[in-house]
């Protein structure tokens, strides 16, 4: 039986799964399974999945029926001992495995690992890294007020600890990571590993108000039966806004997001992007116009250390869709 079982839910993921398939399976860690859940999809997902020939990949592909349950099907077909989550349309750097099957082994008490991750834009630009806590307590403290504390596509869990806890609640369409962090958290530790092993992928493209409001919600509900099942009171501080909605103030904020982040990273033509998209978002605002001037004129910070891929043209062409998989719930 294999050590790992890697589950990826895909649902018309066509934009990046060619890519996200094969970071996978160019793993320097190779004593895997890679379960793929074709959700119903009704573009190429199957083909380009179908297309590797890998004896590695167990495909199931079928009607649709969401995200979550697609999740518990792929839970309940694993062998592994681990379970790592993938999603469609990131990129898991080659020794991701390997480092996080490193720390489990040696660490007998940790149910569920994480590690820091770059984020990038839907083009495959760089925009930052984020490098979260690695100790239990702190961790646990984040996932009590709502803060989501471990990439999702990014996590490792202990199997047995998972089905222990009853694995994704189908009940949650969104938030069902923070749902089965916290509960993850009642039967053992949960660390993250300081090195970078992802690339995370933030999308432009606008959701609707209602799914960020389910979002806040779920998080909620999943922290107050968490507060109920421990004997605790605790604020929440969860909020929405992990992408932009329809409204040009809200593309406008995160085009400023993005651009400072890039700036801050280094990466003065993608700060240049996105000062441009703040200014078509609302051009009377001072705040697009001052990212814009620092992008092109003012001295940069030094460049991080890699741990990154670099855009590749496919990538840059590529476009986003929709409804693709990953709710991008920082």
């Amino acid at each position: 039986m294999p050590l790992v079982s890697v589950i990826l839910a895909a649902y018309n993921a066509e934009g990046y799964l060619r890519e996200a398939v094969a970071s996978i399976l160019t793993q320097t860690f190779t004593d895997f399974e890679f379960i793929i859940i074709d959700d119903g999809s009704t573009d190429r997902t199957k083909s380009i999945i179908e297309s590797f020939n890998d004896p590695r990949i167990k495909l199931i592909s079928r009607p649709n029926k969401g995200l979550t349950p697609s999740l518990n099907e792929a839970l309940h077909l694993a062998a592994g001992e681990f379970i790592a989550r993938m999603d469609a349309d990131d990129l898991s750097t080659p020794e991701r495995l390997a480092a996080q099957v490193e720390y489990l082994n040696h660490h007998p008490d940790v149910v569920l690992l994480g590690g820091a991750y770059d984020l990038i834009d839907a083009a495959g630009r760089y925009l930052t890294t984020i490098t979260p806590p690695d100790d239990d307590a702190t961790l646990q403290e984040h996932a009590l007020s709502g803060r989501t504390p471990i990439c999702h596509p990014l996590a490792m869990m202990r199997r047995d600890a998972v089905l222990k806890v009853g694995g994704y609640d189908e009940t949650f369409k969104v938030a069902q990571d923070l749902d089965l962090w916290l509960k993850l958290g009642e039967v053992g530790k949960l660390a993250a590993v300081k090195d970078v092993l992802l690339q995370y992928r933030q999308h432009e493209e606008s959701v609707s108000e209602k799914k960020q409001e389910l979002q806040v919600a779920n998080m909620r509900r999943a922290c107050e039966a968490a507060y109920a099942r421990r004997g605790i009171q605790q604020t929440f501080r969860g909020d929405s806004g992990w992408r932009a909605t329809s409204g040009r103030e809200s593309k406008f904020k995160y085009a400023l997001q993005y651009g400072w982040w890039a700036f801050n990273s280094g990466q003065r033509k993608t700060a240049m992007v996105y000062g441009w998209k703040a200014i078509c978002a609302v051009p009377s605002k001072l705040e697009g116009w001052k990212l814009l001037a620092c992008a092109m004129v003012k001295r940069l910070s030094p460049s991080p250390p890699g741990g990154r891929l670099s855009p590749s043209p496919a990538r840059e062409r590529a476009g986003v869709r929709e409804d693709s998989y990953g709710e991008r719930a920082d």
